[in-house]
């Protein structure tokens, strides 16, 4: 990760000005940006009732089928926006962020993907008006994919570590429920949350009401930032159940430098079909610390009454502890003392790519650690095709 030291003035400088404008500009765009639609043949014109049927043809056994019409993959842009504001134990943090992802698809088989994050942790300026604190620059994955098949695609470069659920599928601020992170987020993710190397994954069914994803990975260790990764390897695997709409799995990990440590972890994820709920939950456990989180959520689209305004509101609560473990964490990510924190959160959604986003907690720590948690702030996520597809 790469930090470029700023520092924000009471009526702010041109660099942050830029950024406020960017998170308008972004909103505003969404009004010029036309709807993605695949393309259509036209249909024949219908028959008259009056007319007799054309004769049936039957087709020669020496006819070969005709092959399934290809759709065109486009380049896709996409970017996501946050301005959020943190206060914890009465400290005021400003965290602007800015996130674009890149797709690129090369033929039918071939994908270069990548993503980046360009964020600030700004504190009040002691020493006068303001705020300070350091831009902080993140290749957070590029890389290469070949899917060779249904059941396997083969990727290169530097990946989102796959150890958990959080790290992978939620982390995005547009994604995720609530804007802060796990507690045992940073164990067997690495410095940066991301490996540099090779991943193989894929799944398949089990049986015609199961479906088994895994993932198997190696990564080199690099000290280069913004390119900083550990030298392991590792797997993770889950079980799907599409009827009650269930999955759970395990995560391994085996680290190659240092001590050599192993780390181990379970997921869950439950969204049942009657209801608009989110349930995810997460333990893990390494040489350093060990913890889990338990988080819920629920949109009130089904209330009775309100309704218009309700179904936009959402309501989420996460539970989680952390413990320390044997080492002390050397990248200083982890507490550095027995932790819990208890989350309530409300986000409403004017759109599905806007929203405003709150939370409140209460942490628990030894050593006098016990404070509040406040989260305000609003998300954005654009998404945009680069040219048109067709049909061949």
């Amino acid at each position: 990760m790469r930090r470029v030291a700023i520092s924000v003035g009471k009526c702010g400088r041109p660099g942050w000005a830029a950024l406020l404008a960017l998170l308008a500009l972004c909103v505003a765009t969404t009004a010029s940006v036309p709807a993605v639609f695949a393309q259509q043949q036209d249909e024949p014109p219908t028959e008259s009732a009056t007319e007799p049927p054309p004769p049936e043809i039957q087709p020669s056994p020496l006819e070969a089928p005709m092959p399934t019409p290809a759709l065109t993959p486009v380049p896709v842009f996409s970017m996501g926006v946050a301005m959020v504001t943190a206060w914890q134990g009465g400290q005021p943090n400003l965290e602007p962020l800015v996130s674009p992802v890149g797709l690129i698809p090369i033929g039918q088989k071939w994908l270069v993907e990548g993503r980046g994050t360009f964020e600030s942790d700004l504190i009040p300026d002691p020493t006068g008006l303001g705020w300070k604190g350091y831009l902080e620059e993140e290749a957070d994955y590029v890389q290469v994919d070949y899917l060779a098949n249904k059941y396997v695609t083969f990727s290169f470069g530097r990946f989102l570590t796959p150890f958990g659920i959080f790290n992978e599928r939620l982390y995005p601020v547009w994604i995720r429920n609530l804007q802060s992170d796990p507690l045992i987020l940073p164990i067997s993710t690495g410095p940066s949350g991301a490996g540099t190397g090779a991943m193989l994954r894929g799944a398949f069914n089990l049986t015609p009401k199961a479906e088994l994803n895994y993932t198997t990975y190696f990564s080199t260790k690099l000290t280069t930032t913004p390119f900083d990764s550990d030298r392991e390897w590792g797997f993770r695997t889950g079980v799907y159940l599409p009827g009650p709409r269930v999955e759970f799995g395990a995560s391994f990990q085996h680290l190659l430098q240092a001590d050599r440590s192993n780390s181990f972890g379970f997921h869950f994820a439950w969204q049942p079909p009657p209801l608009p709920l989110d349930v995810r939950a997460e333990y893990a456990r390494s040489s350093n610390g060990s913890g889990y989180w338990v988080e819920g959520a629920y949109k009130l689209s089904q209330v009775p009454m309100w309704q218009n305004e309700m179904r936009h509101v959402q309501l989420v609560a996460r539970m989680q502890e952390y413990f320390r473990g044997e080492f002390e964490d050397e990248d200083g990510d982890l507490p550095a003392v027995n932790t819990k924190l208890f989350e309530f959160g409300m986000n409403y959604y004017f759109r599905d790519d806007i929203r405003f986003v709150s939370s409140y907690g209460r942490q628990f720590a030894a050593e006098g650690g016990n404070e509040n948690v406040w989260t305000v702030g609003v998300t954005y996520r654009l998404v945009m095709p680069v040219g048109h597809g067709d049909v061949r």
